[in-house]
């Protein structure tokens, strides 16, 4: 027997129309790539979408089912491209506009991408390959002068796109399991894999990090969106600030740490995102030159990679703002875990509540994971067997787009995330590796990322990763590349392994450092691996400090 509840839409239409309706006062915030500042309502914001909708319609000619993709940095028109694409039954595809010029190709052309809507700042990076699209039938731009000049074919003007048209549109009945928006992955171990986004996907994934165990957003909070639009949906904050009513502050290309300061003051933001690498470079930056008034920040969430120990003990330490831990994928929508305290741990001493910050946290409700171990088994909570880490769930990938490959995925249907990780008894998850990452010497697991973590809380280093390197006796042995904080004060090899003895055995420990100015990373600011490892074996690191 089924129960007598209505079949009500969650669609990326039934945020905005709520947004629109509770909280149509509440302000966006956009800091333009030529940095002027600039704000309006989610009213105002609402009516542009309806707009867009019609233009879409109208004089594009999109349709349900097409693929129109952006190309641009986070800001107004953009948030008003995810609610007015997917409104019409169309598909938001966001383009990675840090991805190399095949790989950016290959997407454009594997999504059959039908118009483009392009940053002008980023319009030197469509020009050289534009004759290589096979789909695109016009490009839209994006916060460009009237007198922008561009060799892209059959361009066109946001603004000028909006500026006839009708502020009414009735929104098309939509199926909730049609999709609504779609990312590439990376691309790192092979071409760029896409994921597509189901209106059901986007709605129950929003509503379930609005709550307090996970984004904790209420209508008096500010949210400076510094995860790209770009890249997974910005974490699913767009649809996240529209639900609870939170003020969002976007700063498009405006990512330098001082910059990024100057708008967490002025806006007295309260909770922002980002990768690591942001948060180093802001909490370096407010070292550097404290800040002549305490920030209205209260906590800051990291995925992308770990959030060293050492970084959220420093931030809070000395500035008292939080870093709160996240982990997904791509293939996740993107989050799967958040790591708050609960009461059982109040308790504890600071250290080990570090420590169980440190780790991505515990499952969202409609989120499932696993760990499998080498032997196919089912590892236990224990906080030490580790195997590979295996999830499903509402928002969960379920095959990748145009594709029949199904390596990635389990009989069972559980997504292979590749993660090397552990759960303890209370049910957090923390990645120790990638399955690629891992180093195994001498018949032993090393940890790269265990490594990487205590070697950054050095205070005479800034960055550190941590890679596998063939040898002779042991098969593998751990190398790192460290960036120092003063590179005219540097720790010695033996200051560093007797720094590593007190928590790691002899032989996790690097014997070999090498002094790098950057690490290199990935086009969403991971440690790129696969780079440092090509470097190495072209001889382009030098052994010694």
């Amino acid at each position: 027997m089924k129960g007598l509840i209505m079949d009500y839409p969650l669609t990326t239409n039934t945020i905005l129309e709520y947004g629109n309706s509770v909280f149509h006062k509440k302000k966006i915030i956009t800091y333009l790539p030529n940095g002027t500042r600039h704000e309006y309502s989610f009213g105002d914001m609402y009516k542009r979408c309806k707009q867009l909708a019609n233009a879409l319609t109208h004089k594009l000619g999109i349709t349900k089912g097409d693929m129109v993709g952006t190309f641009a940095w986070n800001h107004g028109p953009h948030i008003e491209l995810y609610y007015g694409i997917s409104g019409i039954g169309a598909i938001c595809h966001t383009i990675n506009i840090r991805l190399s010029a095949q790989q950016t190709e290959y997407i454009i052309n594997n999504s059959e991408d039908k118009v483009i809507f392009v940053d002008a700042t980023l319009v030197p990076l469509l020009e050289k390959i534009a004759p290589l699209f096979e789909t695109v039938e016009c490009f839209v731009l994006l916060n460009a002068p009237k007198d922008f000049v561009t060799t892209l074919p059959n361009t066109l003007h946001y603004e000028d796109l909006l500026a006839d048209q009708s502020e009414d549109f009735d929104w098309p009945v939509i199926d909730e399991k049609d999709a609504c928006g779609m990312c590439y992955t990376s691309g790192t171990t092979g071409l760029p894999k896409g994921v597509l986004y189901s209106h059901r996907s986007t709605f129950l994934h929003a509503t379930t990090i609005v709550a307090p165990n996970a984004g904790n957003a209420s209508s008096r909070d500010t949210f400076l969106l510094i995860v790209p639009q770009f890249h997974v949906m910005a974490w699913g904050y767009p649809y996240m600030c529209l639900l609870s009513g939170s003020k969002m502050v976007l700063p498009s290309s405006n990512l330098k740490p001082e910059t990024l300061i100057k708008i967490l003051t002025e806006e007295k933001v309260t909770k922002a995102n980002g990768v690591p690498s942001i948060w180093l470079g802001i909490y370096e930056a407010m070292k550097k030159n404290p800040p002549k008034e305490k920030l209205a920040l209260e906590e800051y969430l990291v995925g992308g990679s770990a959030l060293p120990m050492s970084l959220i003990e420093n931030f809070e330490k000395d500035f008292g703002i939080k870093g709160i831990h996240a982990w997904g994928m791509t293939e996740t929508s993107p989050l799967g875990t958040l790591c708050r305290l609960q009461p059982n741990h109040d308790n504890l001493s600071y250290k080990e509540k570090l420590k169980i910050r440190a780790k991505q946290g515990v499952a969202f409700p409609g989120v499932e994971l696993r760990i499998i171990t080498d032997d196919g088994n089912r590892a236990p909570h224990d906080g030490k067997t580790m195997g590979e880490l295996q999830i499903k769930g509402a928002w969960t990938v379920s095959s990748y787009f145009k594709t029949n490959n199904h390596e990635s995925f389990t009989k069972d249907g559980w997504f292979k995330t590749g993660d090397v990780s552990t759960i303890d008894e209370d049910g957090y998850m923390q990645i120790t590796d990638r399955t690629k990452d891992l180093i195994k010497s001498g018949g032993e697991w090393i940890s790269s990322v265990a490594l990487e973590s205590a070697l950054v809380s050095h205070p005479k280093i800034k960055e550190a990763a941590v890679v596998a390197i063939p040898d002779k006796k042991w098969v593998e042995r751990p190398l790192a590349l460290l960036v120092f904080t003063t590179p005219q004060d540097k720790p010695s090899n033996e200051e560093l392994i007797s720094f590593l003895a007190k928590d790691f055995a002899k032989y996790q420990i690097p014997t070999d450092y090498v002094e790098i100015d950057e690490v290199p990373k990935t086009s969403v600011g991971k440690f790129d691996k696969k780079e440092i490892r090509r470097l190495y074996a072209a001889g382009k690191l030098t052994m010694a400090l």
